[in-house]
């Protein structure tokens, strides 16, 4: 048996996102199990390793450091799908999208459509509630160059699935933020007995499909550029683009 300098059985750890998933009867449940999951060597290594660095504007704060959960309503109509916590944003604060530019931008769109209480999001007790809508990834830890490797994505993939699963039936519109988190997407709801346009969808800003989940009910998928800085100090992401995207949500989530 492989033992981790821990002496934690290192097949024990790698199956642990999807036994912990798994068993989760409650989000808050699964969250609390999320973050203690130490799955990918390389990700933990890089996130603690950037939690004790730190960056020299932050360096009086204590990083989070660890896998970050969803944050949202939860029994939300839309949910909102990235790529991975940030290195100095979610890996710093412990919630998603919070604490950098992305995190600005994305959280002004959604005060300006009505599905948050306040346009910012710095901290994780800045008072930020959402409305109807709840925001995840379907990675979990900050990983080097903002790029998981293949491997890590499929490990890290029951997190997701279980928590659209116990979002269950109240979901109706599902955003993503970039073409990885509309390829994982899909691939996590084909894996759940959803029923997947064939060829699948292709991504794109503005992009629509309608998916069947496993009970029969139409759910809608939207397309949506990445809020990353390198989207939007381009243009090539605006904020009337970004709030077009929210907005229909809103109008097919009822």
């Amino acid at each position: 048996m492989a033992v981790s300098r821990d002496g934690v059985d290192q097949a024990e750890t790698l199956s642990y996102p999807a036994t912990a998933a798994a068993a989760a009867v409650s989000l808050d449940q699964l969250d609390t199990r999320l973050t203690d999951c130490h799955a990918c060597p390389r990700l933990v290594a890089w996130r603690e390793q950037v939690a004790a660095e730190k960056r020299a504007a932050f360096r009086d704060q204590e990083y989070w450091g660890r896998p970050v959960p969803g944050f949202g309503d939860p029994a939300a109509r839309i949910v909102i799908v990235g790529l991975a916590p940030a290195a100095h944003g979610a890996n710093r604060t412990g919630r998603m999208f919070t604490g950098d530019r992305s995190g600005d931008f994305l959280y002004a769109s959604l005060h300006r459509v009505g599905l948050a209480n306040q346009p910012t999001s710095v901290s994780a007790d800045d008072g930020l509630e959402l409305r109807g809508v709840r925001v995840t990834a379907p990675v979990r830890c900050a990983p080097p160059a903002n790029q998981p490797t293949p491997a890590e994505r499929q490990r890290c993939a029951p997190w997701l699935a279980r928590e659209l699963q116990l979002l269950g039936p109240s979901v109706r519109v599902l955003i993503t933020l970039g073409g990885f988190g509309w390829q994982s997407l899909l691939g996590t709801l084909g894996g759940l007995g959803w029923q997947v346009p064939r060829p699948r969808p292709v991504f794109g800003h503005g992009a629509e499909a309608t998916l069947l989940d496993p009970d029969g009910r139409e759910v809608a998928l939207l397309g949506c550029f990445h809020v990353s800085q390198q989207n939007t100090f381009t243009g090539r992401l605006t904020p009337p683009m970004l709030d077009d995207v929210l907005g229909r949500a809103v109008q097919l989530a009822g």
